[in-house]
């Protein structure tokens, strides 16, 4: 039981996702998981020490989505103020050398003459290309937090709390957190060596990168355990604070949040698409230089752009979106037809995630959703999402064990992962891995569950109360935002846009009323006019509108 002092709906809440203890709640940054818990976090400050002693040339090779930027960001602002004098990164265009340390991307890379490879959010798959790097005597620092293979890379020295023999007690974090740990750990070790006195540099503020932290956290949709929540609500605190970095202040304003009531839904819906955008469509190198920009009139021109791409983004994927839904409207979706595959021709690479993402949400089945990798069509990209239940990449894993030679290439996590396979592999492929979803979640329901949090009276629908609970997590991935549900007496409705449904709703048992809105409904159902009641699952939202504050129920489904 949670001691008293909290409000009893907060209480209730916190119940619901497992919290028992008050510690639990407490996110100050003290109580952050020490650096030398993860393994081989000591060692690579070690080497970085050591390459910033001989001013070694150091190269950062990222991801190219905001987990990836972020990192890269993090890595460059930190090694610069630390004293390097010759940092750089590169960022692999997805469409032409695909994800992580490639053989390919060690040729371009060695094109700067680096001595020092620092990976980002990947580099754990990277055999091949650490093995590349070695041979041209490139040393290499692997950073990631991917599932690791059977096989580990040969790098000099690896930080994943995902590789085996790794004890650190977060297994969740994100590629940006690991990256940060190593950070504290190098600035630990040039303080034990008396670096900055001896080169005259201030010690850099860490707590300056918080905000990129908490961007890459959750825009990568990591389980928000309580080392998380603390990294991301350090972050929060600081962009609410007015302290976080031109880039994130930018993509902020032309999102039309605001950064001084910032909350994590804000990043991972108005930020993380934007920054996305430029890795899905164009290169990410734009995305990362919006985190690095100096100046806010910098930062403004490049959060444009990348506003740009995320508007060319949406309309790829409202056409593909379209495509996947007339292929799968011949798809007779029984009970056996445990997960999804979807291709067509001229599909976009770099959206073809948000598409399985958005499919795999409407079916409640995992999804692969491929494009074609070549202008010939001989080889496929796919990108899987998946339900709670099914480790994906587990599932990758099994295919390809069970019929070698299928997959040419895969990675990835619980719920998300990526691969590789010649066209002519697809049949056969779709077919093996429906039928290996199927053996992984012989009991799994196959129907989309909403948890609520129960019923709300009505004192409960408070706009203090909603301010509370808008402002008590931060919540995300296995952390939820408090999700309700009700019976309530319609008094009107009325389309707002295109397919918005605005309700003005009669609270249980009395005639107080409060707006609520539902997005993206069924016009061919609403409005109803003969229709009276409704059940719906809402969320207690604050609505802001012309300087003014009201109480808004965000409907998430209409039952």
């Amino acid at each position: 039981m949670l001691a008293g002092g909290l409000h009893p709906l907060l209480a209730r809440v916190y119940g619901g996702r497992g919290v028992t203890d008050p510690g639990e709640l407490q996110l100050s940054f003290r109580d952050l998981l020490p650096p030398l818990q993860l393994s081989g976090c000591e060692q690579a400050a070690r080497l970085l020490a050591d390459a910033l002693a001989c001013q070694q040339r150091l190269l950062i090779v990222g991801d190219f989505d905001a987990d990836g930027a972020t990192s890269t960001a993090l890595a460059v602002t930190v090694l610069r103020a630390c004293g390097a004098r010759q940092v750089d990164y590169l960022v692999p265009n997805r469409f032409e050398y695909g994800y992580g340390l490639t053989p390919e991307i060690v040729e371009l890379a060695a094109q700067r003459q680096p001595d020092l490879i620092i990976t980002v959010d990947n580099g754990i798959s990277s055999i091949e290309g650490v093995a590349a790097a070695r041979a041209r005597g490139i040393a290499t620092l692997v950073t990631d937090h991917h599932l690791a293979g059977s096989e580990l890379p040969a790098a000099d020295v690896i930080v994943n709390p995902n590789q085996p023999g790794c004890g650190f007690p977060s297994k969740c974090i994100a590629g940006v957190g690991v990256i940060f740990y190593v950070m504290l750990a190098l600035r630990a070790e040039l303080r034990s060596r008396g670096w900055f006195e001896q080169a005259g540099l201030t010690e850099p503020q860490l707590a300056d990168c918080l905000d990129l932290v908490a961007l890459g956290t959750v825009a990568d949709v990591v389980p928000l355990d309580r080392n998380n929540r603390i990294l991301v609500a350090a972050g929060l605190q600081r962009i609410r604070a007015g302290r976080a970095r031109p880039g994130i202040r930018a993509l902020l304003e032309i999102a039309g949040r605001n950064a001084a009531t910032v909350v994590a839904s804000d990043l991972g819906f108005a930020v993380g698409p934007r920054l996305n955008a430029a890795g899905r469509l164009e290169d990410m190198s734009i995305g990362i230089e919006c985190l690095l920009a100096e100046s806010g009139r910098e930062a403004a021109e490049r959060a444009a752009r990348l506003q740009q791409l995320n508007l060319e983004r949406r309309a790829i994927e409202q056409d593909m979106q379209q495509e996947a839904l007339a292929l799968l409207a011949g798809l007779e979706l029984t009970a056996d037809r445990a997960a999804i595959t979807l291709y067509e021709p001229g599909w976009h690479q770099g959206v073809i995630g948000i598409l399985a993402s958005r499919i795999k949400d409407r079916l409640h089945r995992p999804t692969i959703a491929f494009a074609d990798a070549d202008a010939e069509g001989q080889e496929l990209k796919g990108s899987a999402r998946s339900i709670n239940g099914i480790h994906i990449r587990d599932v990758l894993d099994a295919v390809a064990t069970r019929q070698p030679g299928l997959i040419t290439r895969f990675g990835g996590h619980a719920m998300a992962a990526g691969l590789s396979l010649p066209s002519d592999h697809y049949p056969a492929f779709a077919e093996a891995f429906v039928a290996e979803v199927a053996r992984h979640g012989r009991d799994l329901d196959l129907e989309a569950v909403l948890e609520s949090d129960g019923e709300l009276q009505a004192p409960d629908f408070d706009l203090e109360l909603a301010t509370m609970l808008r402002f008590a997590g931060p919540w995300g991935q296995h952390f939820p935002e408090p999700l309700f549900d009700g019976r309530f007496r319609i008094v009107q409705q009325r389309l707002v846009g295109t397919r918005h449904l605005k309700l003005v709703l009669a609270l249980p048992g009395t005639d107080t009323v409060v707006d609520a809105i539902a997005f993206n409904v069924d016009t061919e159902c609403w409005p109803d006019p003969g229709r009276e009641w409704l059940e719906a699952a809402y969320r207690l939202e604050v609505n802001e509108f012309r300087g003014n504050r009201s109480l808004q129920l965000m409907i998430e489904q209409l039952l």
